[in-house]
């Protein structure tokens, strides 16, 4: 039986890996949750698994002393603290941003099994994680529909016959609209995701298409792929979740209905796969889906990512962290939806590298692109 000890169990990924808690009381025990703000949720949470001893919220709340056999965390070093106290064997990380790379990197440390849903984990500090996996710190399984199809697909087949990856993409909200239909876009436009229901900040992500970018870096740091190998595809559908194209003109996909449930169970049951991959002599031989060439001038985040990763140093923290503040902006209506990009862009020419940088190098890299985006706005 795992211990499990879930951060994020407030947001979208989090109530999903939830749903297979309460479903599976055998294989797993949850033994702490953090919810950020929404301490709203926490006694229901607590009512349904008892065998919760640990709980983290940003502030301190007024129900506390109903709970005399949990241990609540608050504060900067909560996180920190709920991760190295905790009696758990696997830390799921389903928070959203930045705030996730710490305690990734101290689940690892602590030589816990991290199952990662935070993107931004490894976008920022892929090396960092790789050097601690390498040194023998704890595992990593990918929580991702699309790094789970890779991972499936990849243990299907020999690496040395794969050609390229392939990581589907959806083209988010605006997938239909031209670029210059882009500028008078709105807040309520851009979270109307065609095919998946997500968390504000991702689905603003899907809309520029910034998180297929960020998952070509993921794809990279997970699988020690060349960049150059990643291509991205873009499926309306979601039922193609990302595939492989191999060196004889084949592929093989993992293709299944956009429901997180299935990605989240791959890793919490550590590699078990509950659907098939296919195989094909095209994409169009999955079904009857549709697939279009990735056009860069009309998303061309996806290249500002590409080329955040291949100045390397801390160009992936400003990337990041410029994007997450743009993306604050524009869900407060301060910008403008294409200005998310522009602004991002801007950071990354104008915050001068750092080569292997240190993780203090990086939180420091992440302040400096979020002021640099507020104080251009502002001016």
């Amino acid at each position: 039986m795992r211990k499990v000890l879930l951060l994020g169990a407030s947001g979208n990924i989090g109530s999903q890996s939830l749903d297979i808690f309460a479903k599976d009381r055998e294989s797993f025990t949850l033994v702490g949750i953090t919810v950020g703000h929404q301490s709203d949720k926490i006694p229901a949470i607590l009512e349904d698994f008892p065998s919760i001893k640990a709980v983290y919220s940003i502030e301190r709340t007024t129900f506390e002393e109903n709970y005399p056999n949990v241990r609540f965390y608050h504060g900067e070093t909560g996180l920190e603290e709920i991760i190295k106290d905790s009696n758990c064997d696997m830390v799921e990380n389903a928070l959203v941003g930045f705030s996730g790379l710490i305690p990734s990197i101290t689940a690892l440390k602590c030589n816990k099994i991290l199952a990662l849903s935070n993107k931004e984990s490894l976008v920022v500090g892929g090396e960092l994680i790789n050097k601690l996996l390498k040194e023998g710190h704890g595992s990593l399984l990918p929580i991702d529909s699309e790094h789970v199809a890779l991972a499936k697909c990849l243990g299907e087949v020999n690496r040395d016959d794969v050609e390229e990856m392939v990581i589907t993409g959806s083209g988010g909200s605006f997938r239909k609209l031209t670029r210059n239909q882009l500028e008078g876009v709105t807040v309520q436009d851009a979270l109307r995701h065609p095919t998946w229901s997500m968390g504000a900040k991702i689905t603003i992500d899907s809309a520029t298409m910034m998180n297929k970018g960020f998952e070509v870096i993921e794809a990279h740091y997970l699988y020690n792929w060349p960049i150059d190998n990643i291509r991205v595809v873009l499926h309306g559908e979601s039922y193609v979740h990302s595939a492989l194209k191999l060196r004889d003109g084949t592929y093989i996909a993992d293709v299944c209905p956009p429901d997180m449930h299935g990605p989240i169970s791959y890793a919490l049951y550590e590699k078990r796969a509950f659907t098939e991959t296919i195989r094909g002599n095209s994409l169009d031989s999955f079904g009857n889906f549709t697939f279009r060439e990735f056009d860069n001038l009309r998303y061309p985040a996806v290249s500002i990512c590409i080329n955040a990763l291949k100045e390397g140093g801390i160009k992936p923290a400003i990337l990041n962290g410029a994007n997450e503040e743009a993306v604050n902006l524009f869900l407060k209506e301060k910008i403008k939806f294409v200005d998310i990009e522009k602004v991002v862009s801007l950071a990354l020419a104008n915050i001068a590298n750092i080569i292997e940088p240190t993780l203090d190098d990086i939180l420091a890299a992440d302040k400096e692109a979020r002021a640099f985006v507020r104080s251009y706005v502002e001016k």
